[in-house]
């Protein structure tokens, strides 16, 4: 066994790998996507209640900057799928995958930003103490924990060699 098996952990060819990452990256975006739809309906509905008008117009920014957000979120959690059915086929599946999990990536990221803006605007509108940047912050530091803290740590621990640990 190599030490290229060894790392990877499966005999796999590079193209039953792609299978195997993209069954994967699908499961993934599937999660995220749910999420994503759910809160963007959501927000886009919230310009037709009366109490809109009335927001103050920092407010106002803050609802449009986060359905935008909430756009974009939607577009780069979508793209993988569009990627994969314009190059399936086409032999290309292992950059694909790659390009895939880029976008996914970047789905993330946007969908930490748009829970972030969504999260403001709601508890400035709930209240108006002082206290709200600090919930918002606080949240924030929460997702970074889950959503990139845990999974570095344990991408770390798990694939250094036995003199780093």
């Amino acid at each position: 066994m190599t030490e290229d098996d060894r790392r990877r952990g499966r005999h796999e060819t590079e193209e039953e790998r792609a299978d195997r990452m993209w069954g994967e990256l699908i499961q993934e975006v599937r999660v995220a996507q749910t999420g994503v739809q759910i809160l963007f309906g959501f927000l886009l509905t919230v310009v037709f209640y009366p109490k809109y008008g009335q927001l103050p117009d920092t407010d106002q920014h803050i609802y449009i900057v986060t359905v935008v957000l909430g756009a974009c979120t939607t577009g780069a959690l979508i793209g993988p799928v569009s990627l994969h059915r314009l190059v399936s086929g086409r032999r290309v599946k292992p950059r694909a995958v790659r390009l895939a999990a880029r976008l996914t990536f970047l789905g993330l990221v946007l969908l930490l930003a748009t829970m972030t803006s969504a999260l403001l605007l709601i508890l400035r509108v709930a209240t108006h103490d002082t206290y709200v940047p600090w919930l918002v912050a606080a949240v924030v530091a929460w997702y970074l924990v889950c959503w990139f803290g845990l999974p570095l740590w344990a991408r770390r621990r798990h694939t250094a060699g036995p003199e780093n640990r």
